[in-house]
């Protein structure tokens, strides 16, 4: 079915916007906000399901359909409408270094080991059926299935705001809300590294394959979910391997490093005594990127000394210092560049703990230099009120990464390529999973036909029907009711692999369900949600 023209897509304009128009196109997830509105409450199209606002000639045709329906039929109507023609909605919402400080990203940071917890507690949601968590340094953000859209937004929000302590309404100005293609655009940009503070950064991707690793087995991360965020692995993977996108790119640990360097005095980039705090993958990085530098000699405080150790092994001409953490603001006393890497989720330095330290080198001019790289933060914020003490974050980063950004621009174009194409793919599985249940079915209504009636065409040929006649026409059954169905089952197929829309595809469905009276009242999704409220409930 051809939709007109006056038809858009789901878009909602953001009312505030941190860039150009232009640079906003090219990049639109990088300044999207909660705060949307439709374009003029211009009628739009949501995954194949018209949604209109009323409109002076719709008047005069509602009152006719109302008066030929009961009001029982009308709320059955209004329920099987409402779950069953629209389609569930993936959601993203969330912050990011691009529209959040990290202040407030750090309120809202999830440690890894809380994410099936976090899953388990939006799933019980009423009107969330899936839902995942993406925590870093750099972003915290939400993916849901949601069976109804605005309610969906409305119960994560709260959520969100119930477990950060974070009203709703500070969260608003910070978030960003995507729906449906967007949120796959979104997260495929993500993970092939485009939304990055530093584009073409590799760790997000390993931070998206943990979502799946830590998802896997944990109910609530299903069908739909999982299988945005595998999709986005192999795009992530594409778009290095075709583009070369990562080469040559800088992390957030070298970016730190390189930071530090840009602070620190010429004079004492030889001599200045590095501290580092945390030997997990960050710390790790940021050890190496220091001996990039020259660093001959380092410090690590770390829980226990195997992955120093480690470090050590790899990194054989380099002196590296082992100390627990017991002696860390010793050892902070002893450095003039102190890298924070840590999952604490409590600041490891307070302004008392450092207002007490011996005075930094004078080769580097007195100051001692906090590079905290950690969200929720090391540092706590008060640390920078001393006049001694220079202290930088994440979001400082932004001074080193604007140096190379722009030849990564020109390859994230090609990238953008690549990442249309795979959306595409991805759009027309998900389509694919639509017509499921009809199909599900249409073929359980013909089998039960066809059992009945080989039943009674058995039992007319008597009891002495030898097995091989008996399998004849069993097989004879099956042939005549797989050929009938040949024809219904390859119009209900959407896997972009022809010319049919979704919109012909699903109206083929809805005629099949009408002529073999497929669909039910009452949707197994709002049965759902009525168990969920009743559970809530006790």
């Amino acid at each position: 079915m051809a939709l007109p023209s006056t038809f858009s897509a789901a878009k909602f304009e953001p009312i505030f916007l941190k860039s150009s128009s232009s640079s906003s196109s090219q990049f639109p997830s990088r300044t999207l906000h909660t705060a949307f509105l439709p374009h003029n409450r211009r009628t739009f199209l949501r995954r194949g399901v018209v949604r209109c606002d009323a409109q002076p000639s719709d008047a005069s045709v509602a009152p006719n359909n109302a008066t030929s329906l009961s009001p029982l039929e009308q709320l059955k109507t209004s329920a099987a409408d409402r779950y069953t023609k629209e389609r569930n909605s993936i959601i993203v919402i969330g912050l990011s270094v691009h529209t959040a400080p990290v202040e407030m990203r750090e309120k809202l940071a999830i440690p890894e080991a809380e994410w099936p917890r976090a899953i388990a507690e939006l799933c019980s949601l009423n009107h969330i059926e899936e839902a995942a968590v993406l925590s870093t340094c750099n972003r915290m953000e939400i993916y849901v299935l949601a069976v109804s859209q605005h309610r969906g937004i409305k119960e994560v929000m709260e959520w969100m705001s119930k477990t950060s302590s974070v009203p709703v309404s500070e969260l608003s100005q910070h978030q960003f809300l995507l729906y449906n293609n967007d949120v796959t655009q979104h997260l495929f940009e993500v993970s092939a590294g485009l939304d990055s503070l530093v584009l073409g950064e590799g760790q997000i991707l390993a931070q998206v394959k943990q979502v799946v690793k830590v998802g896997q087995g944990v109910n609530g991360f299903g069908r739909n979910i999982s299988g945005l965020f595998k999709h986005a692995i192999t795009v992530g993977k594409r778009v290095r391997t075709e583009t070369n996108i990562a080469s040559g790119a800088v992390s957030v640990s070298s970016a730190a490093v390189e930071l530090a360097f840009m602070k620190l005095p010429e004079a004492s980039l030889d001599n200045a005594r590095m501290l580092v705090i945390g030997a997990g993958k960050m710390g790790k990085l940021v050890i190496k990127h220091l001996v990039a530098k020259g660093c001959k000699k380092m410090v690590v405080v770390n829980r226990t000394e195997e992955r120093v150790a480690a470090i050590r092994e790899e990194l054989k001409d380099i002196e590296i210092i082992y100390k627990p953490l017991s002696e860390m603001l010793t050892c902070a006393g002893e450095a003039d560049v102190v890298f924070t890497s840590t999952a604490s989720e409590t600041p490891l330095f307070l302004k008392g703990h450092v207002k007490d330290l011996p005075p930094a080198s004078q080769d580097v001019g007195g100051h001692r230099f906090f590079i905290d790289i950690s969200v929720p933060r090391n540092v706590g914020s008060c640390v920078s009120d001393l006049e001694c003490v220079r202290v930088y974050n994440v979001d400082d980063l932004k001074e080193v990464v604007a140096a190379n950004k722009e030849d990564r621009l020109r390859k994230a174009m090609e990238a953008q390529t690549i990442i249309a194409e795979e959306s595409k793919q991805f759009e027309a599985w998900r389509d694919s999973l639509e017509t499921v249940p009809t199909i599900k079915k249409l073929r359980a209504y013909a089998e039960r036909i066809r059992l009945a009636e080989l039943e009674r065409c058995l039992s007319k040929m008597g009891d002495d029907i030898p097995k091989k006649t008996r399998r004849a026409v069993d097989d004879l059954s099956r042939g005549i009711v797989n050929k009938l169905l040949h024809g219904p089952m390859q119009h209900l197929r959407c896997d972009g692999n022809d010319n049919r829309t979704l919109s012909e595809t699903l109206e083929n469905m809805h005629a099949l369900n009408r002529m073999f009276n497929l669909e039910t009242e009452i949707s197994v999704l709002e049965q759902k949600i009525r168990a969920k409220v009743e559970q809530n409930q006790k």
